[in-house]
């Protein structure tokens, strides 16, 4: 699966049609999700980590922390 969450994150990260904001915002939903259904005590979808990771990754690859 990391070999999987990498190869996605430098998909995205060469992807010049997605704009350095594009995943600011993303990773901020997702961030801003996860914590309400933390704050419910609901599960954290699995799924929903694995697309953080990949977006965290692919900033770090634009240079980005």
């Amino acid at each position: 699966m990391k070999q999987d969450i990498g190869a996605v994150a430098h998909r995205l990260a060469e992807d010049h049609r997605l704009s350095d904001y594009d995943f600011w915002r993303a990773l901020k939903n997702l961030d801003n999700e996860i914590y309400r259904m933390s704050g419910d005590h609901q599960p954290i979808p699995m799924e929903m980590i694995r697309w953080r990771a990949i977006i965290k990754q692919a900033r770090s690859r634009r240079g980005f922390h």
